[in-house]
């Protein structure tokens, strides 16, 4: 078995000029809260194996150029477990993360809460989650990287809970332990790739590219001034056919043509660099909505974009998570919009679609910076217009915005299939037909070339 690192050679591992911040004294009552007869003498003797007081070491470190409070696990240090020492540690790095205005990154390695303090380790818990909440509500971000294993209630609280989670590389990710799962349990589920293919992870990060990987991220979500207005993003430019659709049919064509460019392209071309987040936190993902952030005319913006696919429930709730952490960072939003509707087969019912959609419209409408939206295909019914700005909405001239499918509407209507292509005229879904009723601001061009 490899030896797990230290909780300051992971530290070094993914930044530099580390410096702890001033820890609580802590209390002194012999073999703590429970007199759990040995508990000083565990104690002194993780502290002798590890050099260290306590099972997390807190501090400030530059990662790629943006200084951050990191947070570190000590699992050598009685199963990283989490006590009421613990409790005090994290609360103060919290409260320096806030008072610097510093973004938090935790390292995690932990088995849980300490048994030999009883639920005065428990209820620190409570604590984290607290000063986590008070975190997120001074708009900083926190990450968390899940090491093996990340257990118990660190799991639950800074792990997932942070807004964004990496996870290195078969590392044992878990509510429950290995000791105290069911005897018939299978192992493949509690693991840093189940847990993404589940959506509780964004990414699994092999260990010599954590530290670029957070650098990216740091350098797109550090803390922007407060006082800035935060304008919408500019439109980007139409990447296909300048000409505009002559009738509705023309247009369905012409946005359902494999040739046409889609989410990935616009995307590249937009950012100089972008992150991904990836699931909805709920148990599913979907791979034909593309969340994230990146670097785009040179600040950065948020960006949920549909690949051209049937959206499913994960990828609205993914796609809400999203423009609500966007929201508490001070980011502007871009959504593309591509989708010949909301996924409708019996397991999206199962799954929620219906609710899923209505918490992207709530996300939209209540968004606390600005949505940029443009349609670059199918824009499918209210699976399309749920991720739609209001007022703030653009096409490109190889796209449509129809209540429904002209195929569906014709049947809907009883009309034989061949009547699909008059019904589409009839629908008023050509860009320049939205412009006229007032559903698009306007339809973009083609960027020049030189």
């Amino acid at each position: 078995m490899t030896e797990r690192p230290s909780a300051r050679e992971v530290v070094a591992l993914v930044s530099d000029d580390f410096s702890e911040i001033p820890y609580p004294a802590g209390q002194s009552k012999s073999d703590g809260p429970l007199a759990w007869q040995g508990y000083d003498a565990s104690r002194a003797r993780a502290a002798e194996r590890t050099g260290e007081r306590e099972s997390v070491v807190c501090g400030t470190a530059v990662v790629e150029g943006t200084r951050a409070v990191l947070i570190s696990f000590e699992f050598g240090f009685l199963g990283g477990s989490l006590g009421e020492r613990t409790g005090e540690r994290l609360a103060a790095a919290y409260r320096h993360a806030r008072a610097h205005r510093l973004p938090v990154v935790s390292l995690i390695a932990t088995g849980g809460s300490r048994m030999q303090e009883g639920m005065r380790a428990l209820s620190q818990l409570q604590l984290v989650a607290r000063e986590s909440a008070l975190t997120r509500a001074a708009g900083l971000p926190q990450f968390a990287v899940l090491r093996d294993p990340t257990t118990g209630g660190g799991w639950a609280t800074l792990g997932a809970g942070a807004d964004v989670v990496l996870a290195l590389p078969g590392a044992q990710v878990g509510f429950a332990g290995s000791r105290v799962r069911p005897p018939d349990a299978d192992p493949a589920a509690y693991t840093a790739e189940a847990q993404l293919a589940a959506g509780a992870v964004d990414a699994v990060v092999r260990p010599e590219e954590v530290r670029r990987t957070l650098g990216v991220w740091l350098g797109l979500l550090t803390p922007v001034a407060r006082d800035e207005e935060i304008v919408p993003c500019a439109p980007p430019a139409a990447l296909g056919a300048s000409a505009l659709p002559a009738t509705g049919w023309e247009a369905v064509h012409r946005a359902r043509s494999a040739e046409r460019p889609r989410a990935h392209a616009y995307l590249d071309a937009c950012f100089t660099r972008r992150a991904a987040i990836s699931g909805d936190r709920c148990g599913g993902m979907d791979a034909g909505m593309l969340c994230g952030f990146g670097e785009y005319a040179g600040r950065t913006v948020a960006y949920a974009a549909q690949c051209g696919t049937a959206t499913r429930p994960a990828g609205y709730r993914t796609a809400a998570r999203l423009i609500r952490l966007a929201g508490r960072l001070g980011v502007p939003v871009l959504t593309l919009v591509d989708t010949p509707g909301a996924g409708n087969d019996a397991e999206a019912e199962r799954q929620g679609v219906g609710a899923a959609v209505a918490e992207v419209f709530e996300a939209v409408a209540t968004a606390r910076t600005p949505v940029t939206t443009l349609v670059i295909g199918e824009g499918g019914s209210g699976g399309a217009l749920a991720l739609a700005a209001p007022g703030n909405t653009w096409a490109t001239p190889d796209s449509y915005f129809s209540v429904i499918a002209p195929e569906l509407a014709a049947a809907i209507l009883k009309r034989p299939p061949g009547e699909a292509p008059a019904t589409a005229n009839e629908l008023g879904l050509r860009p320049q037909d939205l412009v006229d009723l007032g559903v698009v601001r306007g339809i973009v061009s083609a960027a020049p070339t030189s």
